[in-house]
Parts: C-alpha cells; structure tokens; sequence
C-alpha cells in the first residue's frame, strides 16, 4: 500500500479533492512591478478563489517562459529585485494569506544561493512547495531528502514528450503534485488546448498516483472547466500577470482587484464542472 505524503501542499489537494473539486493555482511573478506590490497582490488572489499560490522568482534566463512572464521578470530585475530579501520579506508577510504557496524557481538560483541555505530560509519564509522548470529527475534527486526535511513540497514537471519512464521517475520525487505541461513550447495563452490533452493527464495520472496539476496556455473561463473536469489542478500564470501589469499603473490594489476578478470567472468555471461531476457520479477516487 502506497504510503500517504504529508505536506501542506498534498494537504490541499486532498482538500479539494474530498470535496469534489480541483485545485485554481494562479502564478505571478514575485517582485513585478516591485516587491510591495506583490505582498498588496497575494490577499486578493486568495479572495478571488486561489487554493495555493504560484510565485515565480525574476530569473534573467528563464527558458520555459513566454513573453509575458519574461517581461515581469525582466520588470522585477530592473526594479532591484533580490532573493534574500524577498525571502526576508515574505517571511514577516506569510499571514497575508492561509493558503500554500510554491515558489517557480529556476535551479540556477538556488546552486547560486547554496541549496541548503535556500531551503532553510525558504522554509523560514513560509514555503510550501517548489516547481524547479529546469531541473530533470535525473539531477534533482539530491533535493527530495532535503525538501522533505524542510517540510517544502517537491513539484515535478512532466511534457507531453515524456516517455512513461521519465513520468515515473518524475514521480518517483514529486511529494505535491505533477506540473503537466499541456503543451509543447513555452507559457503563454492559446485559443484552444490540444484535443489529447484528457487522455494524456490519465495517463499521466495512472503512472504517477499524485495529484495532476495542468499549466501552460490557460487563459480563459471556459478552458479553465474543461481541464477541471478531467485534472487535480489548473494552473493559470501569462493570462493573470497580463491583467495584473495592465491595471499597475493604476495602484497595486488596482491590479489586485483585477486579479481577483479574473480569478473568480475562473472559479465560478470549474466550480460548475465540479457540480456536474457530483451529479453525474463521476468524482473519481484519489490514492494520494
């Protein structure tokens, strides 16, 4: 018997899930215009229905990252953006919400800071959970003692090009939840989500026994409830760091307030494909 994985991040999705729903999980970008900004932003991200939160660290080569999200970085670097005190900070700011947060942080980062001084202020700070985009499972197995030390949950991506071997050894490190990539390429919004997009998150699912979070390309209410209707989690990062940089300038509550309502359409979306689901005797069993 699979051995149940406790962390405030695998918390959640049991949450969730034991309630018939899936998981909103909006990224931002950390820092984006300025750090103040960001600790006005989390509030309302929470009230716009958030159940963790995705903050991403400004790295200046960030590979997975469309323009969007490039863009917010390269905003967050030129305003002074610094790791340590952005973790001093959010460390005195955690209690602005209850929910988990991850942090999006490119390996890079942490080998620059010292892995082992990153988790452990990571940690101070309020962390639950990190998404490393550039670290393959065949180099991050150092990293799962100590995450798991630190109480950090371990959030491994897996692509739609992952072999069913590479998925396991994904899983085999994952002690939160599987980052499906839902397409080939970089984040950014799309149109319309690939039509094998189901299928592969059951596999997916199948291989892997941990929750399913579906990311890249998410942008609207109506993509939001489809991808609920069949994954663990919906992650949603260019769409919301656009509508957040538009309203900027106005304040940083301006941009939050905007934030939250985008957030809410998107709620309200996968809220009712949980009721069908409920209706139709179609919420499925959970192992994690």
């Amino acid at each position: 018997m699979k051995s149940i994985i406790k962390n405030k991040v695998a918390d959640k999705f049991r949450e969730i899930k034991e309630k018939g729903g899936t998981a909103l999980i909006p990224f931002i970008m950390a820092g984006d215009p300025e750090m103040a900004a960001t600790f006005t932003i989390l509030p309302y991200l929470e009230k716009g229905g958030a159940n963790l939160i995705e903050l991403g660290i400004p790295f200046s080569d960030p590979l997975a990252d469309g323009p969007v999200i490039q863009e917010a970085a390269q905003r967050a670097l030129a305003n002074g953006f610094r790791l340590q005190i952005f973790l001093r900070l959010l460390a005195k700011n955690r209690r602005l919400v209850s929910i988990p947060i991850v942090l999006l942080v490119y390996y890079n980062l942490i080998y620059q800071y010292g892995t082992e001084r990153f988790l452990a202020e990571a940690a101070e700070a309020g962390v639950d959970g990190l998404v490393i985009p550039d670290l393959p499972p065949e180099e991050a197995s150092g990293l799962q003692l100590p995450t798991e030390k630190n109480g950090i949950a371990l959030n491994m991506l897996v692509a739609p090009t992952s072999s069913p071997g590479r998925i396991k050894a994904a899983a085999a490190l994952t002690t939160g939840f599987i980052y499906l990539v839902s397409v080939r390429g970089v984040t950014g919004e799309r149109p319309t989500l690939p039509p094998d997009l189901p299928e592969l998150a059951g596999r997916v699912k199948k291989l892997t026994g941990h929750p399913v979070a579906v990311g890249f390309g998410i942008s609207q209410p109506a993509q939001a409830r489809q991808i609920s209707s069949f994954a663990d989690g919906v992650i949603v990062g260019s769409a919301l760091v656009r509508k957040l940089a538009a309203n900027a300038g106005s304040s940083p509550v301006a941009a939050g307030e905007a934030g939250a309502a985008f957030l809410r359409s998107l709620h309200e979306a996968m809220a009712g494909a949980a009721q069908e689901n409920r209706e139709n005797g179609l919420v499925e069993p959970f192992p994690w």
